[in-house]
Order: structure tokens, then C-alpha cells, then sequence
């Protein structure tokens, strides 16, 4: 599959500061990529190298095939960015704010207008067209801003925290845009909110520190082993681990914060995993599906790096 985006060791200095440490890693084409970890893990500084703002150290990366430095110009023209505190002319309305930066990006302006209005309509900007930026919605604003950055059809959306401040149907709107945009181009996305990510990324990249812990798949793949997460009554942990691990199928287990939670992973499913676990002589309380344990990983890689 091709990489719209290719990292390669990217390192990045403030002053004796290191703040990104030889992180390398690959977006596919019409693939969503999350970019996780806690506040100063990085993810801002890759973002503005990544998007022209900062120069590595050292390292390299591409956009649609262009070096990021020696050809940045042709490499930006080629993604749209979004940051998290998004630069809007609130003195502007939306249509006019939107041919203005398309004139920025070096839309000819026989191709200007029918560009503007049809982000304007993916992006269901219609009704609010002639509106004064300042007089509009928080979530509005945040569909202008997209719209701007995808003017000029690039093959790379870039996305920093784009469901910040937003309220719940916001981000419900954010989360089915971003999936339906995944059916153009490629998407990279930071968040703090890993159940948004784990809604709308193909795959996560986690960070700690500056340096690159884990790249995680979170699709679904046919023939993946089944994860279950089970909660029985507490008695002894040694022996209850023990018992699990006899359960047939069961792969890995792993134990959760809370008394007598654990993950199971390679399970037959929840109906048969019940039988088998009262057969088992445990006393079962709940069986859930544990999706892809994205909160799970991202706690386990981070705890353990950091000690």
C-alpha cells in the first residue's frame, strides 16, 4: 500500500532539549493515523515538522513522495493543516474567508470559486456562507477550518486535537467527517481522547518522551483473535489467573485495575468463554467484548516506559 507519509528517524533539538527522538513511522494512502501520547510526548513537534513550520535536527520525512525540506513547497501543497487552536478572520464571512485562502494556495482564480463551493458543500457550509466568522458556532468554525484546509485536493489532512471544546453532537459530526474523508485521502489525527481515536483510526502511533513506544493496529482483521474483558468474584488472584489460563483458546491474560477484571485474549467468545469459566468453577459476574484495549495499551506502554 502506498505511504502518503514516510518518517524516517526524525529528531528534533530546543536547544539541549530533546524533544523528538529518532521516530519513524508510515501514514497509508486513504488511511486515518492516530498520533497519541501524553502532553510533551512530541506529537505537536512532529506535527510542525511534518507541515513546514519546524526543520529536524535530523532525520527525514515526505509528504505524497516530496522531502520536507528540500522540496517543501511542493511537499505542503500536497496536506491541508488544521492546528488545535485554529487561526480564523473572525472579521471575515465564511465564503469570503475561504476564497482568501485558496488565493493563498495558489488556486488560479478560474478554478477558485468552484473549489470554494464545493468544500463549502462537503463540508455543509451552505447556510452559514455569508455569515461573519465571529457570529458563528464553535463547531462551524471548526468546519471552516477543515474546509480551508482541504482546498486544493491534497492527498494528506492533518488534524491536531479537532474535537477540542467541542460538544457531544460536535463530536459526533467531527468523527463521521473524518471517516468519510478517509474515503479520499489520508488522515493523521492527535488526540487526548483515545475513544475517538479508537472510533476513527485504522492504526495509532504512541508516544512517550519524544521517542516512538508502539505503531497499533486497530481494525478489525479477519481472523483476529477475540478480546474479552471478564470480571469474576474476587477470591484469590494467583488462583483465579491460574484458572483462566486453562480456559480453552485463552491466549494471554491480563489483569485490570479493578479486583477480579481481566482481559482475555484469544477466547472462542462470550458465550462459549461463560461455559467454559463456569465449568472452570469460577463465579463469572460479567463478560463484555474489549474491542481493540486501546486505553489498556496506551496505560501499559506508558506506565512501563516510564519507570
Amino acid at each position: 500500500m502506498t505511504a502518503v507519509i514516510v518518517a524516517d528517524k526524525l529528531t528534533r533539538y530546543y536547544g539541549a532539549r530533546l524533544a523528538v527522538d529518532g521516530v519513524s513511522f508510515e501514514v497509508r494512502r486513504n488511511e486515518v493515523m492516530g498520533l497519541l501520547g501524553p502532553n510533551g510526548s512530541g506529537k505537536s513537534t512532529i506535527l510542525r515538522i511534518l507541515t513546514g513550520y519546524l526543520r529536524p535536527t535530523s532525520g527525514s520525512a515526505t509528504v505524497a513522495g516530496f522531502d520536507i525540506v528540500s522540496q517543501g513547497l511542493e511537499a505542503r501543497r500536497e496536506l491541508g493543516y488544521v492546528p488545535e487552536d485554529v487561526p480564523l478572520y473572525t472579521n471575515m464571512r465564511v465564503s469570503e474567508f475561504l476564497q482568501f485562502m485558496g488565493r493563498i494556495r495558489g488556486l488560479e482564480s478560474t478554478r477558485l470559486t468552484a473549489a470554494v463551493d464545493e468544500v463549502m458543500e462537503r463540508l455543509a457550509l451552505g447556510r452559514v456562507r455569508t455569515w461573519l466568522i465571529a457570529k458563528l458556532s464553535r463547531g462551524y468554525r471548526q468546519r471552516v477550518a477543515i474546509a480551508q484546509a482541504l482546498l486544493g485536493k491534497p492527498q494528506l489532512l492533518v488534524l491536531d486535537e479537532p474535537t477540542n471544546g467541542l460538544d457531544p453532537r460536535q463530536i459526533i459530526e467531527v468523527r463521521e467527517l473524518i471517516r468519510s474523508l478517509a474515503r479520499e485521502l489520508s488522515i493523521l489525527v492527535t488526540s487526548h481522547i483515545l475513544a475517538e481515536i479508537e472510533r476513527v483510526a485504522h492504526r495509532v502511533a504512541i508516544l512517550l518522551d519524544g521517542r516512538l513506544l508502539t505503531v497499533h493496529t486497530l481494525s478489525e482483521q479477519p481472523g483476529a483473535s477475540v478480546r474479552l474483558r471478564v470480571r469474576l468474584r474476587a477470591t484469590d488472584e494467583a488462583a483465579l489467573r491460574s484458572s483462566l489460563q486453562t480456559i480453552p483458546g485463552v491466549t494471554f491474560v491480563g489483569s485490570l485495575p479493578t479486583p477480579g477484571c481481566y482481559i482475555l485474549e484469544g477466547a472462542d467468545g462470550p458465550t462459549s468463554t461463560v461455559r467454559a469459566l463456569v465449568q472452570a468453577g469460577l463465579a463469572v459476574e460479567e463478560v463484555t467484548s474489549a474491542g481493540s484495549g486501546l486505553e489498556e495499551l496506551f496505560l501499559r506502554l506508558t506506565e512501563s516506559a516510564s519507570r
